[in-house]
């Protein structure tokens, strides 16, 4: 590397997110916006962690897997929105390297999580539909509390060696053309060799992708299949189940491939507005509508939570009375 780009790389402390600059015009709606929707994100799983936790009845494999996912999303959720409305409310559009690697961690650990957790509860409603008998002794809830302990050391420790490979480099620009830091937008930015950094990531993407889609689409094939041999009853309620995996799935995966098409496709180009926003919401649903979908068509917690609600409700008419 030459003396200059040493110079330079090492005088550069802060990165420009070029987003925030394209969406100045209507920074307050946004900002309003990401408040609002990470509230209603964190107000929903909130209420399903606290019911799957003190319900007896709702701790079994399926909602342990459940609050895993929605929990997860609450971390993708909390990497990014708090600083978003932040930012937009006082006009800041810098970050720190510091600041940039973290959120980075954070967002590919969201990512990996969220897809190793979606193959887990494919395969665990394939056993429950496939093997009813044997499915208490094949999955049972010390099983899935091990198996999501693994994802998460699996994924940690997958997702900080890419961190730490990037922070080894020296970076020559400054201009990060999102709203957000993550690896792929911090990685064209860099003056030093990115070759190792490159074939570790695309390695762990391309081994992770199609091992974890293999697995979902075979376990959503079978269990179609066995759906398909059951009775009426039976095969709804199964198939129920299985669609709202499929839903939240598949909104995760749009999602995921629109945003990484997004960012290849526009690498070291200029951000426009619409390049900023659509990727912005797309993964602002991806990772708040899980606590909707699960809260909403999941019979069981959807009646405790509107339990919990009317509660809630009671109590506050209560007080007003009290206080009247």
């Amino acid at each position: 590397m030459s003396l200059f780009a040493k110079n330079v790389s090492a005088t550069i402390t802060n990165f420009v997110l070029v987003g925030i600059i394209e969406i100045e015009s209507f920074r307050y709606v946004c900002a309003v916006l990401a408040l609002a929707l990470f509230s209603v994100a964190l107000f929903m799983t909130s209420m399903i962690v606290y019911i799957i936790w003190t319900e007896k009845s709702l701790q079994e494999p399926m909602y342990i897997l459940i609050c895993m996912l929605v929990i997860n999303g609450m971390l993708g959720n909390s990497s990014y929105f708090p600083k978003l409305a932040i930012d937009l409310l006082s006009g800041c559009s810098t970050i720190s390297l510091a600041e940039c690697l973290c959120q980075s961690f954070c967002l590919q650990l969201y990512a990996w999580v969220e897809m190793y957790t979606f193959t887990v509860m494919a395969y665990d409603r394939y056993l429950a539909v496939g093997h009813p008998l044997r499915y208490h002794t094949l999955m049972t809830n010390i099983t899935t509390q091990k198996i999501s302990l693994a994802i998460y050391v699996l994924n940690v420790v997958k997702v900080a060696v890419s961190v730490l490979l990037t922070s080894k480099l020296t970076f020559c620009g400054v201009n990060i053309n999102n709203v957000f830091c993550e690896i792929v937008s911090l990685q064209p930015l860099a003056c030093s060799d990115i070759t190792i950094n490159t074939i570790y990531g695309n390695t762990w993407t391309l081994l992770d992708s199609i091992s974890c889609l293999l697995v979902i689409v075979y376990s959503y094939i079978r269990t179609v299949i066995i759906c398909l041999k059951l009775s009426a009853e039976s095969s709804l309620k199964a198939l129920h189940t299985l669609m709202t995996h499929i839903l939240a799935f598949s909104i995760y995966g749009v999602t995921l491939l629109f945003v990484n098409f997004r960012n290849r496709l526009n690498r070291g180009s200029a951000s426009t507005k619409l390049d900023v926003i659509i990727p912005l919401i797309g993964l602002g649903i991806a990772t708040s509508v899980n606590p909707l979908i699960y809260g909403i068509r999941t019979k069981a917690l959807r009646e405790k939570i509107v339990c919990n609600l009317y509660k809630m409700a009671g109590k506050t008419k209560f007080k007003k009375r009290l206080n009247w």
